[in-house]
């Protein structure tokens, strides 16, 4: 198993800022890691957005180990708790991968039409973020977008790539929280 501090030392190496570790404690948590977190990365002079990220998602030996991340605006607790809440189906349920949906349940921020997220590659870091290999595992780090009902449906019609493309043909603002779909 990685050392939790592998995945964190990754996260700073890529993002060259130093997040803050934080835990949700309502729900099953006990189910979980002991060692899983979800570490705050704040602004900063290369990255202008709030950034949360899982470190023990990956504490699994069954399936290829991944670990998100999830963008914002704002800060805000209720990312804390969506990546548990995400990270604690990945390891007690089903086991997510590129591709995938998840419904959070609720709004990703509060008047927004994007209820559900979407596992995806990490676009704005490229492959130094998506790949950690410790003593020859290969540890993924992916990113959790938010998106509406309607992308999850014309995603599981059409596909992850008809999908990222009428991204790409909308300039898609991964950021506003109040923007319209992209179908």
């Amino acid at each position: 198993m990685i050392n939790p501090d592998v995945i964190i030392t990754h996260y700073a190496r890529n993002w060259q800022t130093k997040g803050e570790s934080r835990r949700w404690r309502q729900g099953p948590t006990w189910e979980m890691p002991a060692d899983f977190q979800v570490l705050v990365f704040p602004p900063s002079i290369n990255r202008k957005m709030w950034t949360y990220a899982t470190c023990g998602m990956s504490l699994q030996a069954d399936a290829t180990p991944i670990e998100l991340h999830l963008f914002s605006p704002i800060q805000a607790d209720q990312h804390v708790e969506l990546l548990t809440v995400v990270a604690h189906y990945h390891l007690t349920g089903d086991y997510l991968d590129v591709g995938h949906t998840v419904n959070f349940g609720r709004p990703w921020l509060t008047g927004s039409s994007c209820d559900h997220g979407l596992i995806s590659l990490p676009y704005l870091d490229g492959p130094s973020l998506e790949w950690l290999d410790v003593d020859g595992r290969q540890y993924r780090f992916l990113w959790l977008i938010p998106v509406t009902s309607s992308e999850v449906e014309f995603k599981k019609k059409y596909g992850l790539e008809a999908l990222e493309g009428c991204f790409e043909a909308r300039s898609f603002d991964y950021l506003d929280k109040l923007r319209k779909s992209a179908i």
